[in-house]
C-alpha cells in the first residue's frame, strides 16, 4: 500500500482501530510463532521424506508400469481385440447375415408383391372412387343439413345466454364496479394508510433506531477488529517466518560446528591415515601372501595329480603290459599318420616315416 493511501486509510479508521491494532498484533504474533516453526519443520520433513521414499517409490512404480504392466496390458488388449474380432465375425455370421438374407430375399418380396401391390390397386381402383363419391355426398347433402341444424341449435342454446349476459349481468356488474370505486376503495385505502402508519411508528422506527445507533456501531467495531486481526495474522506469519528461518540457521550452524566439522576432522585426520596404514601395511601384504599361498597350493596339487597319474600308468603297465621306456641307444618308434588315424609303426634306424597318400587328386 502506498504511503499516501496508507495515511488516508489510517485517518479514516479512527482511534479504535489504532488502539486495537498493537495489542492484537502482539497476541497474534505470540500465538503464530510456534505454529509457523512447526509448519517449517513439517515442510523440511516432508521434503526429506519425498526425496528418500516417495521419489524412489515413484520411479519403481513407473519402472514396473513401463516394464511389466504396459506389455501385459498390450498383450491383453491385443488378445481382447482378437477375441472381439472373432466374436464380431461369428455374430455377423450367425445373426446378421441370416436375418439380412431373410429380409432381403423373403420379407421384402413378400411385403412388396403380396401386400403393397394389392393395397395400391385397392386404393386406386376402389377407395379413391368411393372417397370422391362420399365427398360429393357431403358437399351436396350433409353440409346444407349441418348448417341448418347449427342455426337451430344456436337459436335454442346460445342466444338466450348472450341476451342474459348483455341485458342482465353487464348492468349489474357496472353497478357493483361503481359501488366499489366510490365506497369500498376509499375505505380500504384509509384502512391501509392507518395500518402503514401504525407499522411505521411501532415497528420500523424502533428497528431503524436499533440499527442506526446499536447494530451499525457494533458492526463497524467488529469489522475493524476482524480487519486488524487479519492484518495481524499476516504480519505475525511473516515475522514467524523470519524467526523460524533464524532458528533454523542457528541450529544448522550449531550442527555444522558441533557435529559436522569434528566428524570431518576425525575422518580426515584419523580414519583416512589409519585406513591407508591398514591398506598398505596389513591388507596388501596379506593379499600378496594369500596369492602366493594359492599359487603354491595349486602347484602342489598339480604335482600330486601328476604323481598319481604316473603311478596309475606304471601300475597299469605292470598288470597288463605295454610299450615300455625306450632302451638306451635304440630310437623310439616314430608316430606315422595315415588316412585312418595315427598308429605306432616301428621303423628302422635312419628310415623316414611313411608319406600321407590321398586317393583323390586335386584338380
Amino acid at each position: 500500500m502506498e504511503p499516501e493511501k496508507r495515511e488516508q486509510h489510517v485517518e479514516s479508521e479512527g482511534c479504535p482501530a489504532v488502539a486495537i491494532r498493537i495489542p492484537v498484533r502482539i497476541v497474534v504474533l505470540v500465538l503464530v510463532v510456534p505454529v509457523r516453526m512447526l509448519w517449517d519443520v513439517l515442510v523440511v520433513c516432508g521434503k526429506a521424506l519425498d526425496r528418500a521414499l516417495f521419489r524412489p517409490l515413484g520411479r519403481a512404480v513407473g519402472w514396473v508400469h513401463e516394464t511389466l504392466l504396459m506389455p501385459v496390458g498390450r498383450g491383453i488388449a491385443w488378445l481382447a481385440g482378437a477375441v472381439a474380432t472373432v466374436l464380431w465375425w461369428l455374430c455377423r455370421a450367425l445373426f446378421h447375415w441370416p436375418w439380412l438374407a431373410l429380409w432381403r430375399y423373403v420379407v421384402v418380396p413378400v411385403v412388396t408383391y403380396g401386400m403393397a401391390v394389392p393395397l395400391g390397386w385397392l386404393h386406386r381402383a376402389v377407395l379413391t372412387p368411393a372417397g370422391h363419391g362420399l365427398a360429393w355426398l357431403y358437399a351436396r347433402l350433409l353440409a346444407p343439413l349441418g348448417r341448418g341444424t347449427g342455426l337451430l341449435l344456436w337459436a335454442v342454446l346460445v342466444w338466450p345466454w348472450i341476451a342474459l349476459h348483455r341485458w342482465v349481468l353487464t348492468p349489474v356488474g357496472h353497478g357493483l364496479a361503481w359501488l366499489y370505486a366510490n365506497a369500498v376503495a376509499p375505505a380500504a385505502r384509509g384502512v391501509w394508510t392507518a395500518g402503514v402508519w401504525l407499522a411505521r411508528v411501532l415497528l420500523v422506527a424502533p428497528v431503524v433506531f436499533l440499527y442506526r445507533w446499536v447494530l451499525a456501531p457494533v458492526g463497524r467495531f467488529l469489522a475493524v477488529v476482524g480487519r486488524e486481526t487479519a492484518d495481524a495474522l499476516g504480519v505475525a506469519w511473516r515475522a514467524a517466518g523470519y524467526v523460524s528461518r533464524a532458528v533454523g540457521r542457528a541450529l544448522r550452524w550449531l550442527a555444522r560446528n558441533l557435529l559436522g566439522r569434528p566428524a570431518a576432522w576425525f575422518w580426515r585426520s584419523v580414519c583416512t591415515p589409519v585406513g591407508h596404514v591398514v591398506r598398505d601395511r596389513v591388507w596388501a601384504p596379506s593379499r600378496r601372501a594369500a596369492v602366493e599361498a594359492g599359487r603354491a597350493a595349486r602347484g602342489a596339487l598339480a604335482s600330486a595329480r601328476e604323481t598319481v597319474r604316473r603311478a596309475r600308468r606304471d601300475a597299469w603297465r605292470a598288470l597288463v603290459g605295454g610299450p615300455g621306456e625306450p632302451r638306451p641307444g635304440r630310437p623310439a618308434p616314430v608316430r606315422a599318420r595315415n588316412l585312418g588315424g595315427t598308429q605306432h609303426i616301428p621303423t628302422v634306424p635312419g628310415a623316414a616315416p611313411g608319406p600321407e597318400i590321398s586317393p583323390h587328386k586335386r584338380g
